[in-house]
């Protein structure tokens, strides 16, 4: 097979490609069917977007190591800057102000956040001394670290990527070994600070998502329509769903952001139990080759890094699944590689980019290497 297939084809890593690509043309056929059977606005844009986030994952996946260290710090400051920027003259949209606008250019700083808050804590428990993990050497400078584009993100506002943040930076902190009664601790105090944010910490309508959330009943045509819909349009698809292009729930616009957001809700209602399956497989098949990276890294910052790389992605598909199907309050959050949305392909594409560099660090250490020269 060697002779047939060019080996920087096969050097890489199908085992991840082949249900990203499955998941990302599946996705662009839901988003189809939502603009009621037209490639325009939405499967266009996706497949685009993913063409052109797979070029940068490619070129990600190329970077030498030392390179990627060197630029660990400068690059968690160039965005926390970014996310300043975005207070003083960030740009409206939905209620909430997180985007920067020059000229045609949109970006979200909060997305490049997620990955480089991971790339900034791998770099600092990859020097520090493995005896100072048990101090708060290892805690402070870690929480500052954490703290500083949470409080800025909360502040456009946007707790959905907040959650994100401060989820991947504490995976990192518990698989670099900080002691587990600290971990404890902080859940401890996070309950009892739970009934004090919810009354001066959060919005009313993030109020009002957590009452939805625990009683979606309670206003099924005002704060609880978004879950109350969804759970009619997952279960309306029974084991193999209405037929592709027949959905009513998004058709007739009982289903809101059928395109975004609640993507799992329209693809669910045509496929049914089987296409909701594929899709949860192939997630797995996506998170449990970046799990066998970081396994196989060489040394505490390949770990460290693909650790956070998958923490971020998990994040995303957790609790966009567990909103959709309410189990978790609406906070925001799309599908990775469905959902119709720049922000959420740039963000996971830099995730998978640097998993690859990863892996392409691991072979190269047993003599391969992928894209290697």
């Amino acid at each position: 097979m060697s002779s047939i297939i060019p080996s920087p084809i096969a050097r890489q890593p199908w085992a991840m490609l082949t249900p990203l690509i499955l998941l990302t043309f599946f996705g662009a056929a839901v988003l189809y069917s939502a603009a009621g059977g037209k490639f325009s606005p939405f499967a266009d844009t996706h497949l685009l977007r993913f063409a052109i986030t797979m070029v940068m994952a490619l070129i990600i996946a190329s970077m030498p190591r030392d390179f990627v260290k060197l630029m660990a710090y400068p690059g968690y400051i160039i965005v926390l800057l970014l996310l300043v920027a975005v207070e003083a003259a960030g740009s409206l949209g939905g209620g909430s102000q997180r985007w920067l606008e020059v000229g045609p250019i949109r970006i979200q700083p909060s997305e490049l956040m997620k990955p480089a808050v991971a790339l900034a804590l791998a770099r600092f428990y990859d020097t520090l001394p493995t005896g100072m993990i048990g101090s708060w050497r290892a805690l402070l400078p870690a929480g500052v670290i954490i703290a500083l584009p949470v409080l800025l993100v909360l502040m456009q506002p946007d707790l959905g990527t907040a959650l994100a943040i401060l989820f991947s930076g504490a995976v990192v902190m518990f698989l670099a070994g900080l002691p587990m009664s600290w971990f404890l601790s902080a859940g401890a105090l996070g309950a009892v600070a739970v009934p004090l944010a919810y009354s001066f910490a959060l919005k009313p309508y993030q109020q009002r998502r957590v009452t939805t959330f625990l009683d979606p009943e309670s206003d099924p045509l005002g704060s609880g329509y978004h879950i109350t819909q969804s759970k009619i349009a997952i279960g309306s698809g029974g084991f193999s769903g209405k037929g592709f292009n027949e959905g009513s729930q998004s058709h007739l616009q009982y289903l809101p952001e059928p395109h975004t957001d609640f993507v799992f809700a329209t693809m669910a209602e045509e496929w049914g139990f089987l296409g909701g399956l594929f899709v949860i497989v192939c997630f797995g098949l996506i998170l449990a080759w970046g799990l066998s990276v970081a396994r196989n890294a060489q040394n505490r910052f390949d770990r460290l890094l693909a650790a956070g790389m998958v923490a971020t992605m998990f994040f995303y598909i957790a609790i966009n699944l567990m909103m959709v199907m309410g189990m978790a309050p609406v906070v925001g959050i799309p599908l990775p590689f469905m959902s119709h949305g720049g922000s959420s392909m740039l963000t996971n594409m830099m995730c998978l980019g640097v998993l690859m560099m990863v892996y392409r660090w691991n072979t190269q250490r047993h003599g391969g290497g992928l894209l290697s020269s």
